[in-house]
């Protein structure tokens, strides 16, 4: 059976007890927003919300753009793509009050989140009348991974709550690596769906309409403290740091801080960046120590915005290297 058949079937086999919701979470860099454009790409009939923390993490082709609403994107094919904002529940009841017909939720949660809540959101709350929660998904980068990992309480969360384990990115590590990590994380998850991917390729009804998810053992773990659930991103020491400028870099400039400058805490970061060298916006992606760079034409004036997550970061320090990577 074809991807292509195998999917067309998935609306049919969907439960009527709430439209079905996958939570996809995984570490900084693991590839959740590859995964989420393939899903977007390879959906066939099925018409997808996708909620995501902001815009800029999907790459959407912009003929597909038919309208722009404060925070929702509708595009050509009748998927949605909403932002989670600070109200998770406000954004779900936007998509479930949507005259057209949309069959399927996915939920992407930041890189440093704790699964938990979100989870909670929809088994611990009203939306449980109206959503089923199918599964939750948690991508790793083969790549990148290492036992250390899980001395995160963040990363170690994001293993143990998810259903689904896609080992991402197995074409760039040995054979051997990658049954290891399998090993691994059986120990850790036993029970758990682990399945490899290459560029978040792998067929949806592998991880769609599969009804995996555990309510009961959720709610039993929500007798955790709010403390405790809100405070993960302290516990664990993490910050964000963004810059901007309406001023180019220059590209050797840029260049030297990457190689040279730039903290080695700095787990991931993205950005669309100027070049005074340059007619043309640079999209830039970074994990670990691997860094992409893709030009494309400007949508608007030129301009830097740049954001940096790790451990410890001098937000400070990190700016003043930014700004001196700019021409005078």
């Amino acid at each position: 059976m074809s991807i292509t058949e195998a999917t067309s079937g998935i609306i049919e086999g969907l439960t009527k007890r709430g439209m079905p919701v996958t939570i996809i979470t995984g570490f900084l860099g693991s590839g959740k927003t590859t995964l989420l454009n393939q899903i977007l790409k390879n959906r066939q009939d099925l018409k997808v919300a996708v909620l995501v923390n902001e815009f800029g993490d999907i790459n959407i082709d912009s003929q597909l753009l038919l309208s722009l609403e404060e925070d929702m994107l509708e595009l050509s094919n009748g998927c949605i793509c909403c932002t989670i904002n600070d109200n998770l529940v406000e954004a779900v009841y936007k998509i479930l009050e949507r005259q057209d017909r949309i069959d399927y939720m996915v939920v992407e949660t930041t890189g440093i989140a704790d699964p938990l809540p979100i989870i909670l959101t929809f088994v611990g709350t009203e939306l449980r009348d109206f959503t089923n929660l199918d599964s939750i998904l948690t991508v790793v980068d083969s790549e990148t991974f290492t036992p250390e990992h899980l001395e995160s309480e963040i990363a170690l969360k994001q293993l143990t709550y998810g259903d689904i384990i896609l080992l991402n990115k197995t074409d760039l590590v040995p054979e051997k690596k990658v049954e290891e990590l399998e090993d691994y994380i059986n120990d850790i998850k036993a029970g758990a769906r682990v399945l490899r991917s290459q560029h978040g390729q792998v067929p949806l009804p592998l991880i769609v309409g599969v009804e995996l998810a555990q309510p009961e053992t959720y709610l039993t773990d929500a007798s955790l403290s709010k403390e405790q659930q809100s405070n993960h991103i302290a516990n664990d020491g993490f910050v964000s740091v963004s810059f901007k400028s309406n001023r180019p870099f220059a590209v050797k400039k840029f260049q030297t801080f990457l190689q040279d400058k730039m903290p080695a805490n700095v787990f991931r970061a993205k950005g669309i960046l100027w070049f005074k060298e340059s007619t043309r916006r640079h999209i830039f992606q970074l994990s670990g120590k691997r860094y992409d760079l893709k030009d494309e034409e400007w949508q608007g004036e030129p301009s830097n915005q740049l954001v940096l997550i790790g451990r410890s970061l001098n937000a400070l320090e990190i700016n003043q290297q930014l700004n001196n990577c700019l021409t005078r």
